[in-house]
């Protein structure tokens, strides 16, 4: 018998799953969780995934297609095993798989999709969610039973990991959520998402860069060094900025030349705010416009920004990976969308509301990782 979530929710209703029912989902037995959950592991709209006891070495990125799971390929390409259970450095431009701690029996209207955390992507930790005989990262179908796993490819830091820590997240979905152009218009003239008069709207909120200066400093961003030493992942605040990144000043053509194959912390030129019954992702905007990548991580969850929950609107901070040639970014330049859609039901607590959220009316941040 497929479990059921929550018998005060009809099944006809739409949208992304808050705490309280990602929670009736894992009691109902739709989340099988190898032990108990942390504290702190349902998040507003999310839940976070926690690696297992054992790292695969493989020698390459793969799919495991519609007849394969993934242990049956990584028999094929492992190369060796690390035991996580008291450590271990994961290092650059490698590829491992982690088994997680979470597994899955969805119920036949409910799918998932996965994304790293904020504080993964702004370590450029490139990170992934495989299940079984499926053709696509990051998305689970509905109804799918089996395991799941991290592929994980730090490409500027090494880190330092263990069994528990968390890279990931996913959420949970019934139905067709996403807002279309005209809704998400009502919505903003309800709750003024961003701060944007001019604000293009279709198919997602418009976000440009910020190339003017933030802050005192007048800094528009951190460049990612090379050769450093290594980040422990469960260390708040015990990192030193400048071991690690170059801050790079706003010039006065409001410009940045992004060099080949470095990575950046950016900001976006918006704030923005995500009201209580929805939820946001940032997708790319056009992956034809320029020689680079934005945003490795990219759920925003519910009172993200929000007034009410701490907020007063904040900007998104973007990930960028430059690609094979030098890359003008102008300001404002857009290099993404944010798009929005509905909860089922309003979460418990919102985004910032006494749950640790590190990121609430951010504006240029780095992740956790790092002393203010």
């Amino acid at each position: 018998m497929p479990p059921t979530i929550s018998p005060q929710k009809s099944a006809s209703e739409q949208g992304i799953l808050p705490d309280d029912m990602i929670a009736a989902l894992a009691e109902a037995g739709g989340i099988r969780p190898e032990i108990p959950f942390a504290p702190d592991q349902i998040q507003p709209a999310s839940l976070d995934l926690r690696l297992g006891k054992v790292a695969y070495r493989v020698r390459a990125s793969f799919l495991p297609g519609p007849r394969t799971t993934v242990a049956e390929r990584i028999a094929e390409l492992k190369l060796h095993e690390i035991v996580l259970t008291a450590g271990a450095v994961l290092e650059t431009n490698c590829v491992y798989i982690v088994p997680l701690l979470e597994s899955l029996a969805l119920p036949a209207d409910i799918s998932a999709a996965a994304n790293p955390k904020s504080s993964t992507g702004r370590l450029d930790v490139f990170t992934r969610v495989i299940a079984d005989r499926t053709r696509g990262f990051d998305r689970i179908t509905p109804g799918y039973t089996g395991p799941l796993y991290a592929e994980i490819s730090p490409k500027t830091f090494p880190v330092l990991v263990r069994e528990g820590s968390r890279l990931s997240q996913i959420r949970f979905r019934r139905g067709q959520a996403m807002l279309d152009t005209q809704a998400l218009r009502a919505l903003h003239e309800k709750e003024r998402l961003t701060d944007d008069v001019a604000a293009d709207l279709t198919d997602g909120i418009a976000v440009g860069v910020d190339l003017a200066g933030l802050g005192p400093n007048n800094f528009v961003g951190y460049r990612a060094k090379r050769h450093t030493g290594l980040i422990d992942v469960e260390k708040r605040d015990g990192h030193i900025v400048a071991d690690f990144w170059e801050p790079i000043a706003a010039r006065a053509d409001k410009s940045l030349i992004l060099d080949p194959d470095e990575f950046y912390i950016l900001a976006s030129k918006e704030a923005v705010q995500v009201p209580p019954d929805y939820a946001a992702e940032m997708v790319p905007f056009d992956p034809l416009v320029g020689e680079f990548r934005v945003h490795y991580a990219g759920f925003f969850d519910p009172g993200f920004g929000y007034a009410g929950a701490g907020g007063r609107g904040s900007r998104a901070v973007l990930e960028v990976r430059s690609r094979e040639v030098p890359f003008i970014l102008e300001h404002g330049q857009i290099v993404g969308r944010l798009v929005y859609e509905k909860m089922v039901a309003r979460p418990r607590q919102l985004y910032g509301q006494g749950i640790g959220s590190n990121y609430q009316a951010q504006g240029l941040k780095l992740s956790k990782h790092f002393r203010t």
